[in-house]
């Protein structure tokens, strides 16, 4: 008995690998037909969501129709201010007049530039008594050129008068919003509301430089009403002489049971039209930041697991509303590059299959980037940016590398598939001994009383627990036809 055989060697188990891997490591090959199929697909699927993009903005209109609701008891919408949008059922208007509301929230952008225009005519062309802006805005996207031609549009030029609520609870208007205050006629604010910036400006504008608060802008004169809710402001136009135009938004009051009341007259709400509020949300810090990101693990994504486009194309309308948005805010180039590289840097060490140095690197790159994206003061939330990079870093090593394997593992069977396999004798099995078989060291021993020589070709018959039963590879029980 040979005295260099081992005592004790593993059993092995099968893997049956399927086309187009590296074979070992459970990898897809990054082989030039993979790649170009990919890419083909990833394009095909681009070209479709631009088509599809292009038919939606052609459909959807900028401004969505209008809504009317009629007149509402002022005393019981001033205690609910969930009544601005809801009215006496038994209520019913007696006058074709009254006013148009807009909602302008967010950043200033041409889009919302343009639809505050477009809202100025149209309430014109209704015959309404004045367009109600109702404002929540950090700031404008505008370039100043654009700003003096907003504010001199509602100002000299609307052939209506203009009134500005800011509202609700707690909104404000920053730096260039408060161009829309200075253009108004009248202006009301709602509690813990403020308007003005505490940047330096232009002397003598009492909007720069300093924040109001609601009591300290009516008692500066800015604004002229302190109405907690939209429909209050409303109402508190009534009688108002503007640009020597009385005002008429509420009918006569009325006294029952001691109460005197008095009704709004109709008030019409006008809104972004869906692709447009699409884009205006797209042209958010936060939301251009997410977007773009999203889009971009998405793409890492389709790449590697082969599937059949869906991530692509959601990927593809991410990036494409990032893009809108990244445009419109002051992007840095340079955040713009970093974050690139940082997925470019996960993808390499998901290929790898196991985080590596650039995991690290793709890490260092998110963060840097995540933090020099915007210029001009505009900042992604501390919290949103910890978020998104522990949550793209997870994805990156462990959840890509986990549903890569799935997409693409060889898999694994058990050793009675063995049976069948053709090695050869290490040493001489006579009747034990240790034969390789798929490249691996195994103990056998022989089925039959003739013991195998060394070098000798060999065929498994059976297994039997830590053992392979082998039989000459010639002269077998399989050549005699057994």
């Amino acid at each position: 008995m040979p005295t260099d055989r081992p005592e004790s060697l593993p059993v092995r188990s099968i893997t049956l690998r399927a086309p187009h891997r590296n074979p070992g490591s459970g990898r897809p090959c990054a082989g030039a037909g993979g790649v170009a199929a990919r890419l083909v697909r990833i394009g095909r699927v681009v070209l479709g969501t631009v088509a599809l993009f292009a038919a939606v903005s052609g459909l959807v209109s900028p401004v969505a129709s209008a809504s009317t609701t009629p007149p509402t008891d002022a005393a019981a919408d001033a205690a609910t201010p969930a009544a601005d949008a809801t009215t006496a059922a038994d209520a019913t208007p007696t006058s074709s007049k009254g006013v148009n509301v807009i909602e302008v929230t967010g950043y200033i952008d041409p889009i919302m530039k343009r639809f505050i225009l477009t809202s100025v005519d149209k309430a014109v062309s209704d015959g309404v008594e004045a367009l109600v802006i109702q404002l929540d805005s950090p700031g404008s996207l505008l370039t100043q050129r654009e700003l003096d031609a907003l504010e001199k549009s509602l100002r000299d030029e609307a052939r209506i008068p203009i009134a500005v609520w800011v509202g609700p609870l707690g909104a404000r208007a920053s730096g260039g919003a408060n161009r829309l205050i200075a253009a108004a006629d009248v202006v009301g604010m709602a509690p813990s509301t403020r308007i003005g910036n505490s940047t330096p400006g232009v002397a003598g504008d009492p909007l720069v430089g300093r924040r109001y608060t609601q009591n300290e802008a009516v008692k500066a004169g800015l604004a002229q009403s302190n109405a907690p809710v939209l429909v209050q402001f409303v109402g508190e136009l009534d009688g108002r002489t503007v640009a020597g135009k009385t005002l008429d938004t509420a009918f006569p009051a009325t006294e029952a049971d001691g109460k005197l009341t008095a009704k709004v007259n109709a008030v019409r709400f006008a809104k972004l039209g869906l692709l447009d509020r699409l884009l205006h949300t797209a042209v958010n810090p936060s939301v251009a930041y997410l977007l773009f990101v999203i889009a971009l693990a998405l793409f890492v994504f389709e790449f590697f697991t082969g599937g059949i486009g869906i991530a692509a194309f959601v990927g593809l309308a991410a990036f494409v509303l990032a893009v809108a948005g990244l445009g419109n805010l002051p992007t840095r180039p340079i955040g713009v590059i970093l974050i690139v590289i940082a997925m470019a840097g996960f993808a390499i060490d998901v290929q790898a299959g196991s985080p590596r140095f650039w995991t690290g690197v793709g890490t260092i790159g998110l963060v840097a980037g995540s933090f020099t994206l915007f210029a001009d003061g505009i900042r992604v939330p501390l919290y949103m940016i910890g978020v998104m990079v522990l949550m793209t870093v997870l994805f990156m090593v462990n959840g890509m590398p986990t549903m890569v394997r799935t997409r693409f593992a060889t898999p694994t069977i058990g050793r009675e598939a063995m049976i069948g396999e053709v090695g050869t004798a290490v040493d001489g099995v006579g009747p034990e001994g240790v034969v390789r078989v798929l490249g691996a060291p195994w103990r056998a021993r022989t089925n039959r009383a003739t013991p195998i020589a060394a070098g000798a070709p060999v065929r498994v018959v059976a297994v039997d627990g830590l053992l392979l039963e082998v039989e000459p590879l010639e002269g077998g029980a399989k050549d005699a036809g057994h």
